[in-house]
């Protein structure tokens, strides 16, 4: 067994301002998202600007702040919600969902790209690989934290985490996430969008990848407490994931069997800065 190394999960306080390491993860995570959409926006066949990528990361906080909450909430503790409806607000106390983020940043992003003359799918296409670096960040933030802990387990590399009332060595699961959807899913999404692809092949790729990789996790991880195991013995996280890979395989099929879109209009109303 490994020993947790103790974090304080508070990087900074002054006064009644608390500077928080999961708070710093997202930050770090729209930074390099922006980091990496600017390299996308320089390639030839690119068909957004660095300015509408600024507006882009902006709407795409707001969607993953605010779906991420909602998600949480809904997918994972209605009743909580139910009985206080002020616990919605309450986003000192955690509770994010990556499920009700996605949704978030979808609608967010694509009222936004349906406003400079975009697809749906290009907004999509686009966004898909800068996602895997904000997941990767949040996994260490949820490590620090010593939530989302794994299931009881006698690895070698097992942790008890201080805040687990059973005190039992566990996998540290959110490393396993951080290393899956921060790590393999950026570089698979990545490589994989270097080459010019149909539209909408990028996007089911992620959600093919996504789905698959977040399942396999979910084996290791310990499922929320307020819901346990669910149908078939499957996590939340599985039920939510499952669907992404059937969409992602109808989406990548249709990508490379209909006939190519012309976006012409789309792409001679945006090329200078906005």
């Amino acid at each position: 067994m490994i020993a947790y190394p103790h974090i304080d999960p508070i990087i900074l306080s002054v006064g009644p301002v608390q500077l928080h390491w999961y708070g710093l993860m997202y930050v770090l995570g729209f930074c390099g998202a922006w980091v990496l959409g600017r390299a996308a926006c320089k390639r030839p066949d690119a068909v957004w600007t660095e300015d509408q990528l600024a507006d882009l990361i902006f709407f795409g906080a707001l969607g993953v702040v605010l779906g991420g909450r909602l998600g949480y909430v809904f997918f994972y503790n209605l009743p909580q919600f139910l009985q206080d409806p002020l616990w919605l607000l309450r986003i000192d106390q955690g509770g994010m969902s990556f499920h009700g983020g996605l949704l978030g940043v979808l609608v967010s992003t694509g009222l936004y790209a349906r406003r400079q003359g975009k697809s749906f799918f290009q907004m999509t296409d686009f966004i898909a690989p800068l996602v895997p670096f904000g997941l990767g960040a949040g996994r260490i933030g949820n490590f620090i934290g010593g939530e989302l802990w794994g299931r009881a387990s006698d690895v070698p590399w097992a942790m008890v985490f201080p805040g687990d009332p059973l005190q039992l060595p566990r996998h540290p699961s959110q490393l396993y996430q951080f290393f899956a959807e921060g790590v393999v899913l950026f570089a698979a999404v990545w490589l994989f969008s270097r080459r010019q692809r149909p539209e909408m092949a990028v996007s089911g790729f992620f959600l093919v990848t996504y789905g698959l990789l977040r399942t396999v996790v979910e084996l290791f991880r310990q499922p929320d407490p307020q819901l346990g195991y669910l149908i078939g013995g499957l996590t939340m996280g599985q039920l939510l994931s499952l669907p992404m890979v059937l969409v992602g395989l109808v989406m990548l099929v249709r990508s490379y069997t209909r006939p190519a879109v012309n976006h012409s209009f789309s792409r001679s109303r945006t090329q200078g800065p906005n």
